[in-house]
């Protein structure tokens, strides 16, 4: 075996103070109930909660503030992520990681901000990969990043074998995001690590996923710390025999006999992206990709009688089959 326990946090965010103080206090109750624990992951934007007007620079005193923790209480601590404002001005949606001497080992920038909601934050260009001593490989993404499987794709393709996924998921796709968690999980052989927050922070029901996809903890409504031992040979074992001795992903995937022109963008095997509009936030009553309206019905002049609507095509059919 392999053992090494990585710990949720999932706390009540304020969108309009700092949640930095609760973040500390937690984490000292955290380590006082489960001494055991070897890493620590809180939720998107959890310090300092959604807003980007709270953006600062990177490195801060809130950021070695975490970095004291970390080196007190002997973990890797992962403190969710928080706006970054560089000297130019621009705003990143920034992760860091710390290791039990309180250094920081390698920062993320969020790939895949939630546009068009999230039109004023930057995206990152760089995959955050980093190895724990005599225990395995880990990788870093943030909340949205996940629906694009191409980012967990890079990483796995790297060696990593636990993702760690902060979020903050207040809306209605949670049910959405639970089942790319798991399908993560299968798809790439690893562990996921989720972690979403409550209030500003979002609706909670983080979870933990095994590479079998096999949902090892779910959290509810309420604040939850949940410390998981995962076992990173279990991961290397599935990944040489296949889930349950059967799909062998990640080597299938090696041995590929077809390339992925998509991925090339001047192949023009992407065209019908281009006919699918603007990246923009509907408006009231929006009908856009809707290319048949509903007919209207008018007397027929010369009978006065209405027309048969089950004949006509509405939304490219008609409603008799």
């Amino acid at each position: 075996m392999t053992p090494f326990a990585i710990a949720g946090v999932q706390m009540y965010v304020n969108a309009l103070q700092s949640n930095v103080e609760g973040m500390r206090h937690r984490l000292d109750v955290l380590m006082a109930r489960f001494p055991w624990t070897q890493m620590v992951l809180f939720s998107e934007l959890a310090a300092f909660g959604p807003l980007p007007r709270f953006a600062q620079p990177f490195t801060n005193e809130t950021v070695n503030l975490f970095r004291e923790d970390a080196r007190r209480h002997n973990i890797w601590l992962i403190p969710g992520s928080m706006f970054e404002k560089t000297e130019d001005g621009r705003i990143f949606n920034t992760s860091v990681v710390i290791n039990p001497d309180g250094d920081i080992v390698t920062s993320y920038r969020k790939m895949f901000p939630f546009r068009p909601y999230e039109a004023e934050v930057e995206a990152g260009t760089e995959f955050c990969i980093f190895d724990v001593p005599n225990v395995g490989r880990f990788g870093l993404s943030i909340c949205y990043d996940i629906w694009f499987p191409e980012t967990t794709r890079q990483l796995t393709s790297a060696g990593v074998e636990v993702l760690l996924h902060p979020v903050l998921t207040g809306t209605t796709d949670r049910d959405a995001e639970l089942a790319i968690a798991r399908a993560t999980a299968a798809q790439f052989q690893c562990y996921v690590i989720d972690v979403n927050g409550l209030g500003a922070g979002g609706v909670g029901r983080s979870c933990v996923v095994d590479p079998t996809s096999l949902v090892l903890h779910q959290s509810q409504g309420q604040e939850d710390m949940f410390p998981i031992e995962v076992d990173l040979s279990m991961v290397r074992r599935q990944r040489e025999t296949g889930m349950k001795g059967l799909g062998q992903v990640l080597k299938s995937f090696r041995d590929r006999s077809a390339d992925f022109p998509v991925y090339d963008r001047s192949s023009g095997s992407d065209a019908y992206l281009n006919s699918l509009g603007p990246l923009s936030i509907p408006t009231q009553g929006s009908r856009a990709g809707l290319h048949f309206d509903m007919p209207t019905a008018k007397i027929a002049p010369a009978t006065g009688v209405a027309p048969d609507l089950t004949l006509m095509p509405i939304y490219g059919k008609t409603h008799g089959g």
